[in-house]
């Protein structure tokens, strides 16, 4: 196994669908523009609710990637 380094940026990312949706909706946003994105690690999750339904979910993630 190669050695690396890793830096580290928060994202959040939101959808009216799932969890998921809003991790892969962020990671997805992050790797238009950054490179080598390695892992992610979910931070926090929150939801808004209308008239005692979830309406939409907001997850916050921090992702890693390999410095070049």
């Amino acid at each position: 196994m190669s050695e690396h380094v890793y830096k580290q940026v928060e994202l959040t990312g939101s959808s009216q669908t799932s969890i998921e949706d809003a991790v892969g909706k962020a990671i997805a946003k992050a790797h238009e523009t950054v490179r080598n994105i390695q892992w992610f690690e979910v931070t926090s999750t929150r939801g808004h609710v209308v008239d005692g339904k979830v309406a939409h979910w907001q997850v916050s993630l921090k992702i890693g990637f390999t410095l070049e």
